[in-house]
């Protein structure tokens, strides 16, 4: 009897033609998060197994595969021979002794000698006899037992189905450059667009000396939780200071966070144009804050040139975006105290709805090739692993 792990993948099997493509990135992706762990998987139709490791691992196994896009289940399982008395020894050591339960039996090898009903009804009678307090329930049972009867003379038992990440292969969508602040939003943002198959990198500016060390910390802290979903990233680190201050010297101060917007969109877009990326990737909400309303994105997009701007987020509330950052564990270190870029040189009443040629016309004071060619050299970059 050998411990393993199945695994389900989510909208692979749609993909016609290009299927193979889809398996081959998503067991990439499978060996990627399992690095430093012995395993083998293996690919029978439709599911991975993964066996061959050490039988206390397999939670900590089950934990990181969960994080892996593409999947749907996983379940532990047991591996034994397609026997009746193996199968039924087998389901008897992970039953319950109280309860209601039923069994479910896929009998994949139809040279088995019992059909998937007649094997419920065989290992189901069995166990009534075995374990008193059991009871069988068809329709709502408190457990179910699976069976699966495989073509190669194996069967698998297990017990319970856990809940994958769903979504498709990280790495089959194109590449996304995703501007990662310390707040709740951004790092759900890079969660949702990595989970429809799209590789990211990242960039966060930072206004020190106004904001400290703790900041930047923070953000590679979010940027190594968000990388365990994204397959790694890079972090690109930038700082705005400068620009702020000349935007806070020049211009009207209700217009520092449009005018430090329509920066970081420019910025952003030639950081993502050097290392490959398709889309900029941003953690807006419409009307959720100043520079969110429909004139404020407006203003901030208009100075992108060539690459598409992706908000995941558009149409959530807050409510939904708190939720979705605790599931994924960046809601803790979202809410640490430090300050981002944004908060510098914060004026009391920020423009709500910008008016383009207004905007324009303030920008026109400021060197801004100058201003963007010395935030570009001030970038650094952080490999964050897996």
């Amino acid at each position: 009897m050998e411990k393993v792990i199945i695994i389900r993948y989510c909208e692979i099997h749609l993909k016609g033609n290009n299927r193979g493509y889809f398996e081959k990135v998503f067991q990439e992706n499978l060996e990627r998060a399992l690095k430093g762990i012995r395993h083998e998987i293996r690919r029978p139709s439709g599911r991975y197994i993964v066996e061959g490791f050490e039988e206390e691992r397999a939670d900590e196994i089950v934990a990181r595969l969960s994080k892996v896009f593409g999947t749907h289940t996983l379940s532990v399982a047991y591996k034994v021979s397609a026997e009746l008395e193996t199968i039924y020894r087998t389901v008897l050591s992970i039953a319950p002794q109280s309860g209601t339960f039923k069994v479910q039996t896929n009998r994949a090898d139809k040279r088995f000698p019992l059909d998937s009903m007649q094997m419920n009804a065989e290992i189901g009678g069995r166990l009534l006899s075995a374990v008193p307090q059991l009871k069988v329930d068809v329709r709502e049972p408190e457990h179910i037992l699976y069976i699966d009867i495989r073509e190669n003379g194996t069967a698998l038992v297990f017990g319970k189905y856990v809940k994958g990440a769903g979504g498709m292969p990280v790495g089959t969508a194109g590449k996304g450059m995703l501007l990662l602040s310390g707040g709740i939003d951004s790092p759900v943002a890079g969660y949702m667009i990595a989970k429809r198959g799209m590789k990211i990198d990242a960039i966060h500016f930072h206004s020190y000396p106004y904001t400290n060390l703790q900041a930047r910390e923070k953000v590679e802290e979010l940027a190594r939780i968000l990388s365990e979903y994204t397959c790694g990233l890079q972090l690109h680190v930038v700082s705005v200071t400068h620009i702020q201050e000349e935007i806070h010297r020049l211009c009207p101060p209700e217009m520092m966070i449009t005018l430090l917007r329509r920066f970081m969109m420019r910025i952003a877009e030639r950081t993502a144009q050097k290392n490959g990326a398709q889309c900029i990737v941003t953690g807006e909400s419409l009307g959720q804050v100043a520079s969110q309303t429909i004139e404020g994105i407006t203003s901030s997009e208009s100075v992108v040139e060539r690459l598409p701007v992706l908000r995941p987020l558009i149409g959530l509330d807050k409510t939904e975006i708190i939720e979705v950052s605790r599931r994924i564990g960046t809601y803790d270190t979202s809410i640490l105290p430090y300050e981002d870029c944004c908060t510098v040189f914060l004026p009391k009443h920020p423009l709500i709805r910008p008016d383009l040629a207004e905007v324009e016309r303030e920008e026109a004071r400021l060197d801004v090739e100058r201003l963007i060619e010395e935030a570009l050299t001030s970038a650094e970059t952080v490999a964050i692993s897996q």
